[in-house]
């Protein structure tokens, strides 16, 4: 069943798609990103504190994982096309709380670490199914401005689980750990159960003599993914440099850190919607790009300038500013890399596609933090330039990649899998 271009419409106004497939998709994301906020601001004290590790072990241990997790994307995006995105996002949501859950339990570092595998793995898997799923339920005309609900809907949550680790971060008791990670286990359980609910998808069968992970063969669509990678460097720069850089390099106070992630969060939340409106074809995703690239050289800017004498609060509106444009960048990328994973993927190849492009914040999240520390902090404000420079660079090179991709494949904005009854998983 496909979702009708009047039913997406009513939705205009909220932060929430319409209801059917897609608010139970936005839903099920709303429950785990809220548990995922929780664990991201909690995680490095409980496994620390609770579990007893040393802080080298926890590094160690997570950075195993999601190189892990980083290599099955495509394996798992690949059952997800051959047993059905349904079943497998259910599967994997199911895992994800078992993993979350042993947390709970484990008090070893080898155990810890077949926890995060399994916690590493089944996310990655789970947002790649999770892609399959919505491109089979939704028309390809519609897919960008749904995902733009289903990320809005993330960063609302996000907010909402950073608050409730933000309390037992205030609490700093044992008690308190546990319950926030009892409670991000029960938010995929959730997750699982609204999955469930939605319609399943058509599973095509593979070609004889088609290669099993095709997406691996296909190097434009591997070149594009490489672009994406590079201008989701972006990633770490709110999160890890700006703070260092706050404090290091500037007059502002540090409680502008904070404002900085509220201003991307809200801005996410509640502009990416009406940003998505304006991409609806390879064309119109190309160019916002384009323009990504262009709010984030702008945004390197703005940062780089904050280094220069001024009043604290002066600096700290400069920051900000800084802030909103990279918001701003991040909402055009976002927009137009949705379009363009989605618009370049064989249909019935979403899964193993979905979980190839989405490997990017993986890539971003290993690379990026030891290469901007290094480029930034090291070089100072002509180190913003270098970074904002490659962000634009990158930027206008995706045109010309997305011109090879769009002539090695038929591009069909109407092909549309049917619905079918999904294999068991």
């Amino acid at each position: 069943m496909s979702i009708t271009t009047d039913r997406i419409r009513s939705g205009r106004g909220s932060i929430l798609p319409p209801a059917g497939a897609p608010r139970d998709l936005a839903m099920a994301q709303l429950a785990n990103s809220v548990g995922d906020g929780a664990f991201i601001v909690t995680s490095a004290l409980f496994f620390t504190r609770v579990v007893g590790l040393s802080t080298a072990e926890v590094g160690l241990g997570l950075t195993i994982a999601w190189l892990v997790g980083f290599l099955t994307g495509v394996p798992l995006g690949n059952l997800a096309d051959g047993r059905g995105p349904r079943g497998t996002a259910v599967l994997l949501a199911l895992t994800t709380a078992a993993s979350v859950a042993s947390f709970l339990f484990v008090r070893s570092f080898a155990l810890f670490l077949v926890a995060a595998i399994v916690y590493a793995c089944s996310q990655t898997g789970l947002t790649a199914a999770r892609q399959a799923l919505l491109a089979g339920l939704v028309t390809p005309a519609e897919r960008t401005r749904i995902r733009a609900f289903l990320q809005s809907t993330v960063n609302a949550g996000l907010a909402a689980g950073a608050a409730l680790g933000g309390l037992a971060l205030r609490f700093d008791t044992s008690t308190a750990y546990l319950t926030v990670f009892a409670l991000d286990a029960l938010s995929f359980l959730i997750a699982a159960r609204l999955l469930h609910r939605v319609p399943s998808v058509a599973v095509r069968l593979r070609v004889k003599g088609e290669p099993r992970l095709a997406v691996l063969h296909d190097r434009p669509y591997a070149v594009l993914a490489l672009l994406n990678s590079i201008m989701l460097l972006f990633m770490p720069l709110l999160s890890l440099v700006t703070p260092l850089w706050i404090v290091s390099h500037t007059d502002a106070p540090d409680w502008v850190v904070a404002s900085l992630l509220i201003v991307n969060t809200l801005g996410v939340t509640f502009f990416q919607v009406r940003i998505a409106r304006s991409v609806r074809d390879l064309r119109t995703a190309t160019r916002s790009v384009r323009f990504a690239g262009v709010a984030m050289l702008a945004a390197c800017a703005v940062f780089a300038i904050s280094a220069a004498k001024m009043s604290a609060w002066t600096a700290a509106v400069v920051l900000v500013a800084a802030a909103a444009l990279l918001t701003l960048g991040e909402m055009k990328l976002a927009s137009g890399a949705w379009e363009i994973s989605f618009g370049l993927a064989p249909a019935d190849k979403q899964g193993q596609y979905q979980g190839f492009f989405g490997t990017g914040p993986a890539i971003a999240r290993m690379l990026g933090p030891a290469l901007l520390t290094t480029v930034v902090l090291g070089w100072g404000p002509i180190g913003w330039i270098a970074v904002g420079a490659l962000f634009l660079g990158t930027s206008c090179a995706t045109g010309p990649a997305v011109r090879w991709a769009a002539r090695t494949r038929t591009v069909s904005e109407t092909d549309h899998p049917l619905q079918a009854k999904e294999s068991a998983v």
